[in-house]
């Protein structure tokens, strides 16, 4: 039977990673081995965390054959570097990648992210992003347009179809077959965002397929603040620009766009006319955010550290140089 590591980077969690492993323990398919990398605040040591308030759940399962918790240095994690450290650690046939705010929707999540693999050709699944109770309409209706409810086969042959899409995969929930994990190189080790999509489009130029599966699902979604949309989409296109090879001649500028008027045509739809300015607004502070990072190095280290999400980021990227 095939092994499953799940691997979840951890920081500052609260009771969504509780959820989180507890619904991952309930499974139909239960991983065998869970990797938790647990990022340490800057001035605490590691005897200070209290693990055990999030792993004691899994005391005596005999199902779960070690829940194993690397701790790594704030100054020390990048989205990319530190996922490929986790999957370093892993043997199993199948790693599933997830972060510690997404809560299983049911119990056979794990299954339905595995059977997918079936299909010949298949490296990499991911699941469809349902929000949360409390989620705002606008996120809600953008959960939906990311996360439909219908799957999406993602190859050389969508290209045309589905374009920047194609490349899309989210390690919020997503499985990789680990032997073609490691022939596509692994996570790209410096990467202030987007390590998933990056290897999603490493797997699909070697030839394999990447497929969302709607019927995996986790609830997770987010409600950022106008600034905190404008740092995001500014790390996005850094990570863009950083990485010509996959990005370069596959806007993406049309598809957010089109999400916009998606959105306005449900509020619309659903008498929510009012939604509309703050929507605009939004779009505004994401459109700016991705176009000063599309030319962040124009900007002065100063200037970076006052847009960036990812401040580490930045300070590594200058210790190392």
């Amino acid at each position: 039977m095939s092994k499953i590591d799940v691997i979840i980077p951890v920081y500052k969690p609260d009771d969504k990673l509780k959820k989180l492993l507890e619904g991952l323990k309930k499974q139909t398919v239960k991983p065998d081995r869970l990797i938790l990398l647990w990022t340490m605040p800057d001035g605490i040591a590691k005897e200070d965390i209290d693990t055990d308030e999030y792993v004691s759940c899994y005391e005596g399962d005999e199902h779960i054959t070690d829940v194993e918790i690397q701790f790594i240095k704030q100054s020390e994690f990048d989205h990319g570097g530190t996922r490929a450290f986790g999957m370093s650690l892993s043997e199993a046939d199948f790693v599933m990648c997830m972060t510690q705010d997404a809560v299983p929707y049911n119990d056979v999540l794990v299954e339905k992210l595995l059977e997918k693999f079936n299909i010949e050709g298949v490296a990499a699944v991911y699941a469809r992003q349902l929000p949360r109770e409390d989620a705002a309409l606008t996120e809600r209706i953008t959960r939906e347009f990311n996360y439909p409810d219908s799957d999406r086969i993602q190859n050389n042959e969508s290209l045309k179809k589905y374009g920047i899409k194609t490349y899309f995969c989210s390690d919020v929930c997503a499985m990789y077959k680990k032997m073609c994990y490691d022939e596509a190189g692994g996570f790209v080790k410096r990467t202030i965002f987007n390590e998933d999509m990056i290897m999603a489009a490493n797997l699909v130029k070697l030839g394999y397929t990447v497929i969302y599966n709607h019927e995996a699902q986790v609830v997770h979604s987010h409600h950022y603040s106008y600034r905190e949309q404008y740092r995001r989409n500014f790390d996005l296109a850094v990570s863009q620009k950083e990485h010509p090879e996959v990005f370069e001649g596959v806007p993406s500028e049309g598809e957010g766009i089109k999400m916009v008027f998606t959105i306005m045509g449900k509020l619309i739809k659903a008498g929510k006319l009012y939604l509309i300015p703050d929507l605009f607004i939004e779009s505004a502070f994401k459109y700016l955010g991705y176009r000063k990072g599309k030319s962040f190095q124009k900007l002065s280290d100063r200037q970076i550290m006052k847009v960036t999400m990812n401040k580490s980021y930045w300070l590594e990227k200058e210790r190392t140089n």
